[in-house]
């Protein structure tokens, strides 16, 4: 075991979270990022590794749907149907037969949303518009739909067709006399208009960006299933990260994002010191690029990027300004996403990856306190809830795999795109 603390104030969480409260249940009762089926993950993935139970992750799924679930325009990769789709194909892994019929009634209606939504991308993209971050990012869109996919229905026509889209949103679009990235949105980073964002963004992130599409792509080919200009797009997209890449006075990093201004002038503005987060920042890049390099071969690329990641957990700057523990862009994610890029890492990096995730986990769990207390403080952190990307449940699933065996057992990060 690799920390002995972190595992178990993973597990008191579990024991502190061991039923739904009703409060808890009914608070953002659909959302896989707040509400009771992201806590169910984290039962989902201590059963499978045989030191919890399936009735707890039974319970959590149960309270989460006494009524039916949104499906439809209304929904997204984390939030009604699909989301819970997810949590119940996590389970399918390790008991095939449980949820059957539910499960097959949310992959229909899932595969049906995806064909509206590609039809709705399409039109667009004919038209020769710009997409909006929604269509395409990995929380809310189409590459969020294509991580469910690529996992659970890698031989079916709607991965390839998501795939199809992927490839065809590397295209650059002519937007009033000017070329555009294909993923260049009109708003800012929030999808929505902003005043600091004049003529839009490109955003890099994992979460709402360019990061998850490539992300998604890379993994696809390590896993077989590729479609035509495939390799090229995963290329467009290493190249312009290539090209907008700088220095943090410790290693090579990413900007969340590129302004107008920034993309006229051919390189990115500095910025200072910022989290290495999944969503945005350098470790959640890294990775995605770490998928690209071994998917494509390129050695030289896979070593240079795991440098980065390794460089960026240890720099006290971007540490500094990573304040929570959480698993979206605190430091628990942090070591959880370091912990699968180590396990695919070169030779020549993978010891300095997994030196650096104790120290993290250090921080999370100080050495010489009680795991039930670090437990109940997680707990009592009202403002980032118990729920998976932000709360104490996704704290928790963060620190398993890097605290003990460094292997995740179910698919839940597969939402994530870094698996």
């Amino acid at each position: 075991m690799i920390h002995p603390l972190a595992a178990r104030t993973a597990e008191s969480v579990a024991e502190l979270l061991a039923d739904p409260a009703p409060a808890t249940a009914d608070s953002h009762r659909q959302h896989l990022a707040y509400g009771p089926t992201g806590i169910a993950l984290l039962h989902i993935e201590r059963a499978a590794l045989e030191e919890g139970s399936w009735q707890r992750a039974h319970s959590w799924l149960t309270a989460a749907t006494h009524e039916p679930f949104t499906s439809g325009p209304g929904s997204h990769p984390f939030y009604g149907a699909p989301a819970l789709a997810h949590a119940l194909a996590c389970v399918a892994e390790h008991l095939p037969d449980a949820y059957r019929g539910a499960r097959k009634a949310l992959h229909r209606q899932l595969s049906a949303d995806v064909r509206r939504r590609l039809e709705s991308a399409h039109r667009r993209a004919d038209a020769k518009h710009l997409p909006e971050l929604a269509e395409f990012d990995t929380i809310r869109g189409l590459v969020g739909y294509g991580s469910y996919l690529l996992r659970h229905h890698p031989s079916g026509s709607e991965i390839r067709s998501v795939l199809d889209y992927c490839v065809r949103l590397t295209e650059p679009i002519v937007h009033e006399g000017e070329t555009l990235p294909g993923w260049w949105t009109l708003t800012g980073p929030s999808g929505r208009p902003d005043d600091r964002f004049p003529g839009g963004h490109a955003n890099t992130g994992m979460a709402h960006g360019i990061g998850g599409v490539l992300a998604l792509l890379a993994l696809a080919v390590r896993r077989g299933v590729t479609v035509e200009g495939h390799r090229e797009a995963i290329s467009v997209i290493l190249g312009w990260l290539d090209q907008h890449q700088g220095a943090t006075g410790s290693g090579v990093a990413w900007p969340y994002w590129v302004t107008r201004d920034e993309l006229r002038a051919n390189h990115s503005t500095p910025a200072p010191p910022r989290r290495p987060s999944w969503c945005y920042g350098t470790v959640g890049i890294a990775r995605a690029q770490q998928l690209a390099a071994l998917a494509l071969g390129q050695a030289g690329r896979q070593i240079a990027v795991e440098t980065a990641a390794v460089a960026a957990l240890a720099d006290p700057a971007q540490l500094k300004v990573t304040t929570d523990t959480g698993l979206c862009h605190g430091v628990a994610g942090l070591c959880h996403v370091a912990a699968r890029i180590a396990g695919d890492a070169h030779a020549s990096t993978a010891g300095q990856l997994r030196a650096a995730i104790p120290p993290l986990l250090d921080s999370v769990c100080p050495p010489g306190s009680p795991p039930e207390e670090l437990a109940k403080e997680l707990l009592r952190n009202e403002e980032a809830g118990n729920g998976l990307l932000n709360g104490t449940a996704g704290t928790a699933l963060a620190l398993l795999a890097p605290a003990t065996t460094g292997l995740t057992r179910s698919s839940w990060d597969s939402c994530l795109l870094i698996a």
